[in-house]
């Protein structure tokens, strides 16, 4: 089973304001993506590796909403209120080949496999079936695409490239432990923390602009959740 890492998601309560958001902090212009039906969202998305984007989420204001919780915790009331006050880069994503396998190694619920379309594209996605942040955003959610080649080869290059992603923990090792259960991940590291701290990430990208640093917003606790 390989793993590595997909694409990071920066979250807002409404499109233009996420743009903004990412366009001011990397210098460049993030072009649209799509909307996702069954979700009951949209995007825009930009690559930033071989193999890897950056998507800008958001709620999709002219669609229905979804007939179970959308992704990323994006109806979860403690979310929605951290992105009503600035957008933030929310959550990251782990690409396998074997979603089932990654499903069965891991040591606590990532979800159940799930298709999922965009347009032509389409993949497996593993959702939790109440839509929340995996430990509160730290630990990935898990997609398997069902394309010839990587979405991203297709996406704008706009000369940023993701250079590493950091993840603070209180629980370092348990958070860790999950990581090496489904594969390791390049280009990630975690790091300690006091443990009254709450968990943070941080994406290194460089740009055109030089490096820039996309933080989260602390407000959902990453800390160890119980298996459901």
């Amino acid at each position: 089973m390989r793993t590595r890492l997909d694409h990071i998601v920066i979250a807002a309560t409404d499109m233009e304001r996420g743009v903004a958001w990412a366009e001011k902090r990397l210098g460049v212009i993030v072009p649209r993506g799509g909307v996702h039906e069954t979700m009951g969202t949209r995007n825009h998305v930009m690559r930033i590796g071989e193999e890897m984007f950056l998507e800008i989420l958001a709620v999709n204001p002219d669609g229905p909403p979804p007939a179970k919780p959308r992704w990323f915790g994006l109806d979860d009331p403690a979310v929605r209120e951290r992105l009503d006050r600035s957008p933030a880069f929310l959550a990251w994503v782990a690409n396998t080949d074997d979603l089932d396998a990654f499903l069965d190694a891991a040591p606590m619920s990532f979800g159940r496999a799930t298709p999922v379309s965009r347009s032509e594209l389409n993949w497996r996605f593993a959702l939790p079936s109440d839509g929340r942040l995996l430990a509160g955003g730290m630990l990935p959610y898990a997609i398997q695409w069902q394309t010839e080649s990587h979405p991203a080869l297709a996406m704008p290059d706009l000369g940023c490239r993701l250079l590493g992603l950091d993840i603070y923990h209180p629980y370092p090792e348990w958070l860790g432990s999950v990581l090496d259960a489904v594969g390791p991940v390049d280009l990630v590291e975690v790091h300690p923390l006091p443990p009254m701290e709450l968990p943070r990430m941080a994406a290194r990208i460089d740009t055109p602009e030089g490096v820039r640093l996309l933080e989260t917003m602390p407000g959902v606790c990453g800390c160890p959740p119980h298996r459901a």
